[in-house]
């Protein structure tokens, strides 16, 4: 949740529902109103077998892009389960795990479980956001969630981006006369340990 985001982390979640305990209105998290979404989101909490919440940082987005921080949140939220699921159902991409998988474009208008999670992620980021516009009200991260809306390209004209802003993202670089990030850098995997991650810097330059 946040993909296309110029503010902050990225967020997914992962559901394990019960089947004896259903949860009615699963559907697209970006296609129900708020109160509806939040009363969702407790409800699923309550009843589902386990659920997790996974994030990458807008500094790791900046590190390895916004697909690979996508797909390092989704692995965050699997690996958070209290219970190891044997297959995974995942929205349109696949993730580094040893579980069979199977990836569906449009996961959260097909597949319920999916749906859970979108709607988990979206309230949790949204609480993320509300809690970062008490520090940078000047944003309006409350309402436009650090999505590229007008209000929000306005701020960054007039205030500049901040630290948390994803500056690997063309609106957040265009919007300050200082450079603090140049380019991706170059990611190497260790197999034993894949949460461990070691860059190599690629086209970067110091800043002041």
């Amino acid at each position: 949740m946040g993909r296309g985001c110029l503010f902050g982390p990225v967020v997914a979640a992962a559901v394990v529902l019960d089947l004896s305990r259903p949860v009615r209105g699963l559907c697209d998290s970006k296609i129900i109103d708020r109160p509806e979404r939040e009363r969702l989101a407790r409800q699923i909490k309550s009843r589902a077998v386990s659920w997790a919440v996974g994030a990458a940082d807008v500094f790791e987005i900046d590190q390895v892009n916004i697909y690979q921080a996508s797909r390092l949140a989704m692995r965050r939220a699997i690996e958070g389960l209290h219970v190891r699921p044997d297959y995974l159902l995942i929205d349109a991409v696949r993730v580094d795990l040893p579980i069979q998988q199977l990836a569906l474009i449009d996961g959260d208008a097909r597949c319920r479980a999916i749906a859970a999670a979108s709607i988990i992620a979206k309230v949790h980021r949204d609480e993320c956001m509300a809690d970062w516009h008490k520090v940078f009200p000047q944003y309006n991260l409350a309402s436009n969630k650090g999505y590229s809306t007008p209000d929000h390209r306005r701020a960054l004209r007039s205030y500049g981006p901040t630290l948390l802003h994803r500056w690997s993202f063309e609106p957040v670089r265009a919007s300050s006369a200082r450079v603090h990030w140049t380019g991706y850098l170059n990611q190497k995997w260790d197999k034993d340990q894949p949460d461990q991650m070691q860059f190599s810097l690629v086209n970067a330059e110091p800043c002041d």
